[in-house]
């Protein structure tokens, strides 16, 4: 019993001489990447770098992925994480550095025990730089040339007389009713080029519009009051129905007190153009151009007293009130369209058939991204199919649609 005793404590201490000797003992780490070199990206704006490395002497084998990192250019003694590759993989491309900066890189493996290799580290400074032509946006210049290319060749198309198919506009075919219905009232004609300078685009198309109400006005001897709420918007406005007189052959019918200026402030302007409405009824109301506020007391107004309403804005909070209480409303787009559809210039319906094409495109570019992000959530982020759909996507938003 003794000697059975005694074998028993000789074994234990064999044993935990044993674990001591283990645990002093550094487990090697897996093998570390080699002939870690830095270039420049090429075709880009000046803010990547491309990564090459020989692969571990441990992969395929132990390698559970490889990591990078950049050195900080606040602190270049230290390094930060840039990202990870899977084994095998030897290339990686940093994106988003400072030109204007110079860094370092280093790449360690990681095994499947979570030990961590020696660095291998780039032996020299490096700063990314811009190039000519960034290759990332070579879909794009592309797509520019077929845009532009539309646009030339339907003005060709248009000068060569031959006739364009352009969507009817219902308020603007409206205009000869609404002061048709002024003349046969023998009630005036109220337009509204908006509450906005002559530098808003809006303010500009409204302009183009009244040119073709008071050329109609002027040929069936109607009055056009036109109040304003700019005094450049008042001269331009007044140059236009001048213009739109002689043209019609009614010079003498031109009378500018009709265009006038009123006050810049909104609720004042506004005020006035209430009053005046309610008191000499106007057949036909017009509001073409930037409103804010005012859409709602203007057009309820107008619909109060009766008035055939035709309104055009570009403002989407403005829509709805137009929309419900206007008898026709040009919305956006059409808006600015008008010019082209009103004059029936070649070089403009030209340019607007043009531009039908840009919008295909991006409709097409639209319903494309939809249906790649769809297809990345069905098959999943985690698999590197839907990584790849969504990446295309993103692309796809980022350079092409912006």
């Amino acid at each position: 019993m003794k000697t059975k005793f005694i074998h028993i404590i000789f074994l234990a201490f064999i044993f935990s001489g044993m674990n001591v000797c283990l645990q002093g003992q550094d487990v090697p780490g897996p093998g570390a990447p080699g002939n870690l070199s830095a270039s420049d990206h090429p075709w880009d704006h000046g803010e990547k770098i491309d990564l090459e490395w020989l692969l571990s002497k441990d992969d395929p084998g132990t390698v559970a992925f490889y990591s990078i990192f950049k050195s900080d250019p606040a602190n270049p003694g230290s390094f930060l994480f840039v990202g990870n590759t899977d084994p095998g993989v030897n290339r990686f491309t940093i994106e988003k550095l400072n030109r204007e900066e110079t860094y370092f890189f280093k790449v360690t493996v990681m095994d499947d025990s979570g030990n961590e290799s020696e660095p291998a580290v780039t032996l020299t400074a490096i700063s990314p730089s811009r190039q000519w032509f960034d290759g990332r946006r070579f879909p794009l210049f592309i797509i520019t040339l077929i845009f532009c290319g539309s646009v030339v060749y339907w003005i060709y198309h248009a000068r060569s007389g031959r006739p364009l198919q352009i969507r009817k506009i219902a308020g603007l075919e409206a205009v000869d009713e609404a002061v048709g219905r002024a003349t046969e009232m023998g009630r005036s004609i109220l337009f509204i080029p908006g509450i906005q300078d002559m530098n808003e685009i809006q303010t500009i198309a409204g302009i183009t519009v009244l040119s073709r109400v008071a050329k109609v006005a002027a040929e069936y001897d109607a009055k056009v009051e036109v109040p304003t709420s700019r005094s450049l918007v008042m001269t331009a406005a007044r140059e236009t129905v001048q213009a739109s007189f002689l043209t019609a052959g009614r010079p003498e019918s031109y009378n500018q007190d009709l265009v006038y200026y009123v006050t810049d402030e909104q609720f004042g302007y506004v005020a006035y153009v209430q009053g005046m409405m309610v008191r000499e009824k106007p057949a036909a109301c017009f509001y073409m151009g930037a409103f804010f506020a005012e859409s709602l007391i203007l057009a309820e107004t107008g619909n109060t007293i009766g008035a055939i309403q035709v309104a055009g804005t570009a403002m989407p909070a403005q829509l709805p009130f137009f929309v419900a209480a206007c008898d026709y409303t040009l919305i956006g787009e059409e808006f600015f369209a008008a010019s082209a559809y009103l004059s029936g210039e070649p070089d403009q319906l030209g340019s607007l058939k043009g531009q039908d094409v840009g919008k295909v495109i991006v409709a097409a570019g639209i319903i494309i991204g939809v249906f790649l992000l769809t297809l990345g959530t069905i098959v999943g982020p985690e698999t590197s199919l839907g990584t790849a759909f969504i990446t295309a996507a993103e692309y796809l938003k980022s350079v092409i649609l912006t």
